[in-house]
């Protein structure tokens, strides 16, 4: 079984009623049993359809049979009994329930690959176990020693270069110094990432390490084009996440300002014509952004506590439940002229280019926008009425209060 939880639970007090799957205790990895061990161990009783981790413990597994009779004969041959196929193990096993599908947006469930060649998106890779378990902890040490700066909903750390959000740009005549002696053996392990091609000399100069608390996510965003070169590096440890991919075809998009290249998940002037991908993350794995992938799509991590999948097997819907913490280190290399990249569109670099891009949506959209809720996003003091504005006065008022009113908090949760 992997990381996906599935949505069984034990039958609470008294009740005990026979179901096809049981909830086992004292039984999984973390004693020294492996899935298949266990599904053989109870695939004498009658066809197993699937075993699957309870929580994330690994001491507590659900055994989902096909039928109820052969659950029913595994409960009474092994329950609080020692089991021979399993080193004589004593298990406590109790009858398991499905619990009911949580409440969710109609757009929360959609497939999510596992593999970069299954995302399919050009310029995307994904190497699992990147480091090691030792690594990870030996990571989340040094900086746990480390000063945190706080920010609205998370923690930060720069290294190389700090991360100015007022403008999503750094300072290149403001170095911090060399990146910290205890990411070194990283350093030499991404010249030798795949997707990398003929650039394995570029080495990375710019860290920035976010330690995300359960439920808080990343905004929808590319990575400023002038800010950094083409490939990012992106390391998860301590917990999972999925990152989600969207692509906005050529004249649905609005560049939000001429330095800002991100904009809120449900912001109205976000085109619902878009291609949406996702890919799984796990903690120790390494992400390479490059090419269309770094410069086209945008990429965020929603802001829940769980995600829950489309895909369905024998035993429902699948849910990814976060970490309590979940820190990531982020590897970039500040760029030293403009970006010259084929995604003119989504290019500070390159204004002509999206100025033009810009007015064609400003004419062709027809979109309405209360500017009572413009207001309440960009500032408490704006005087508003309750008539509806197009999304060309949006777009006006929207450059406007930017151009004003340049308050890091407010861009604190975009990064």
């Amino acid at each position: 079984m992997n990381m996906m939880n599935s949505r069984f639970s034990r039958h609470t007090g008294l009740k005990n009623e026979p179901t096809p799957n049981l909830f086992v205790a004292n039984c999984g990895p973390a004693v020294g049993m492996s899935f298949d061990n266990i599904e053989s161990a109870f695939g004498i009783f009658g066809k197993v359809v699937g075993v699957h981790a309870a929580d994330e413990t690994g001491t507590r597994v659900i055994v989902c049979f096909s039928e109820v009779n052969a659950a029913q004969a595994a409960f009474k041959a092994l329950n609080s009994l020692p089991c021979a196929d399993l080193g004589g193990r004593i298990m406590h096993i109790r009858y398991s329930v499905l619990r009911p599908l949580q409440k969710v947006h109609k757009d929360v469930l959609f497939p999510v690959s596992l593999l970069a060649s299954d995302l399919g998106i050009p310029g995307i890779y994904l190497v699992h176990d990147f480091i090691t378990v030792e690594e990870e902890k030996r990571l989340l040490a040094e900086v746990d020693n480390r000063q945190w700066r706080s920010l609205s909903k998370r923690r930060v750390q720069h290294y190389g270069y700090e991360f100015l959000y007022e403008t999503r740009n750094v300072d290149s005549k403001h170095c911090l110094g060399e990146l910290p002696s205890f990411v070194s053996n990283i350093l030499q392990k991404i010249l030798s990432f795949p997707g990398l091609g003929g650039d394995q000399n570029k080495e990375m100069d710019q860290l920035t390490v976010n330690e995300y608390p359960c439920g808080v996510g990343l905004s929808p965003h590319i990575d400023t084009h002038s800010a950094f070169d083409e490939f990012i590096f992106s390391l998860s440890t301590a917990g999972p996440c999925i990152m989600e991919f969207r692509r906005y075809p050529e004249g649905t998009w609005c560049h939000p300002t001429a330095s800002v290249n991100e904009i809120h998940e449900d912001s109205p002037l976000l085109s619902s014509n878009f291609t949406r991908k996702a890919i799984f993350l796990p903690p120790r794995s390494m992400l390479l952004m490059s090419g269309e992938g770094r410069y086209a799509w945008h990429h965020y991590i929603r802001h829940r506590k769980v995600n829950l999948l489309l895909q369905v097997d024998p035993v429902g819907e699948k849910a990814i439940r976060r970490s309590s913490r979940r820190v990531s280190f982020t590897f970039r290399k500040v760029r030293e002229g403009p970006c010259c990249c084929p995604y003119k569109q989504y290019c500070d670099s390159q204004p002509e280019c999206r100025n033009q891009q810009v007015k064609q949506n400003i004419v062709q959209s027809s979109l309405p926008l209360k500017r009572s809720s413009l207001s309440n996003r960009y500032s408490p003091n704006i005087k508003v009425s309750n008539h509806d504005y197009p999304v060309t006065t949006c777009v006006l008022i929207g450059l406007k209060i930017r151009c004003t009113i340049m308050k890091a908090d407010f861009y604190n949760h975009l990064s």
